[in-house]
């Protein structure tokens, strides 16, 4: 449904590049989490699939059109909530939507009522925007964003700023969306914990370049993750390599043709007195970390 293939973006000649051959894929009805610190790429990386900012290099393609050659096709079919929305603040919310809309061809009356409802902004729609709180502008963006339905939504940073409820509340909406229309959805938040919890895949941005890409969880193929604790942990990573493992961070790693419990009689056979034995999925937290820590040591090289 998305897809960027080796798009490169510099602003300043002798700076490092704001985009070095980047390629990704985001399939149809998939919610997919863009990662990176602040500079990472990420923001230049949405204005480049939304055909605001244009590319040394590469291409991106929306729903098999390309966004540089044909970008008004690429763009009918995309919502975004892109950096901090504006709207008329002496208007009411459904004026701002008429107007808003308008840009993008005229959407009738049933879409538009049926899509403030979705939001939950029904009780307060004819209400001035100047008396919306914070969170009721993300809800007013959001509803701009599916008007008319589009097959992919962009959404930056879209929590930001937001009360714990009001997070939880559009992560529901996210997941209900998803399920009701088969939208296509790129996230790009520095929240990992939200994005933990919506998407199905991520990709990471380092300065640049893509370090990651690939399920949220990060299980690597063929490998299973342990918590093992012993007594003597030099003698335990010495067991845990002459089985096979590798040790990552805090935690261990196995060939998945090792079930846990073979694994665990095996450490004793080898003499480790075990304290706390577990098998987990990687955080997003434990991914994000690992692949920035890759990024900075590759960097100084």
């Amino acid at each position: 449904m998305l897809s960027f293939s080796g798009v490169s973006k510099s602003f300043d000649q002798g700076r490092p590049a704001a985009l070095a051959d980047v390629s990704f894929e985001v399939g149809e009805g998939k919610i997919c989490g863009l990662l990176g610190h602040n500079g990472a790429g990420k923001s230049t990386a949405l204005g480049v699939l939304l055909g605001m900012v244009y590319p040394d290099s590469g291409e991106v393609i929306i729903g098999g059109c390309p966004v540089l050659t044909d970008r008004q096709n690429a763009i009918r079919k995309v919502g975004a909530i892109f950096e901090a929305p504006a709207f008329y603040e002496y208007l009411s919310g459904w004026y701002n939507l008429k107007i808003l809309t308008a840009y993008s061809g005229a959407v009738d009356r049933k879409m538009m009522e049926e899509t403030v409802e979705w939001v939950g902004l029904g009780s307060r729609i004819k209400d001035r925007v100047g008396t919306y709180s914070h969170g009721m502008r993300q809800r007013l963006a959001l509803a701009q964003a599916l008007l008319p339905r589009p097959e992919v939504l962009i959404l930056d940073e879209p929590t930001d700023g937001l009360d714990p409820e009001g997070i939880v509340e559009f992560r529901e909406q996210l997941l209900t969306l998803r399920e009701e229309l088969g939208l296509t959805v790129l996230l790009s938040s520095h929240l990992l914990g939200e994005v933990e919890q919506v998407c199905d895949e991520v990709v990471i941005l380092q300065r640049g370049f893509k370090v990651y890409e690939g399920k949220v969880r990060g299980m690597e193929d063929g490998w299973n993750t342990f918590v093992i604790e012993s007594e003597n942990s030099e003698t335990l990573v010495k067991a845990v390599q002459k089985l096979g493992g590798k040790k990552i961070g805090d935690l261990f790693q196995f060939p998945s043709e090792l079930a846990a419990a073979d694994l665990l009689e095996k450490l004793i056979e080898e003499g480790i007195r075990v304290t706390k034995f577990s098998e987990e999925e990687e955080s997003l937290e434990a991914l994000y970390l690992k692949f920035s820590q890759v990024a900075g040591k590759g960097d100084e090289a």
